[in-house]
């Protein structure tokens, strides 16, 4: 019995749509992950890329539990000497660019910086309101609430 390995070419990439009004960060972050590099499917093999694309919509709407809007800080560094700076998720969520709270979530789950990664990354497309420009695509939509009732958050 030989161990099956799959090709890209082989592989039948669909489109998935997630409207992530409610949704807790964290769990739609790794579930997002898991769907970009293609473990989800029998098929998966960690040197290909066999994961789907996927659009989220809605971004300024997710949630985060606890006090992480608060307390959790995303830091950079702007390669000057003291130039350390950091931003917290609700300033994040509250700023112009929500979909980068997302990116950065799912950054983070996916393998560290190889080509693959930024290849898987960048089948990710996240917009801020509930309109995208990928309806020529007929995306099917994902309804990530039903999957957990722990997935989404009311209050």
């Amino acid at each position: 019995m030989k161990t099956f390995t799959a090709k890209e070419s082989e592989v039948d990439k669909k489109w998935l749509l997630i409207d992530a009004d409610g949704l807790v960060l964290g769990r739609l972050a790794s579930l997002i992950a898991m769907r970009l590099r293609g473990k989800h499917k029998a098929i998966f093999t960690p040197n290909c890329d066999t994961g789907d694309n996927i659009i989220v919509i809605n971004a300024e709407k997710v949630r985060v539990t606890g006090r992480k809007a608060a307390n959790e800080v995303f830091y950079w560094h702007t390669g000057h000497p003291g130039g350390i700076k950091g931003r917290t998720i609700g300033e994040g969520l509250a700023g112009r660019f929500p979909e980068r709270v997302i990116l950065k979530a799912v950054e983070r789950m996916l393998p560290k910086e190889s080509p693959l990664a930024r290849r898987q990354l960048s089948k990710l497309k996240v917009y801020k309101g509930a309109e995208h420009p990928h309806e020529a695509q007929q995306p099917v939509k994902l309804d990530v609430a039903a999957l957990n009732p722990k997935n989404k958050r009311n209050d």
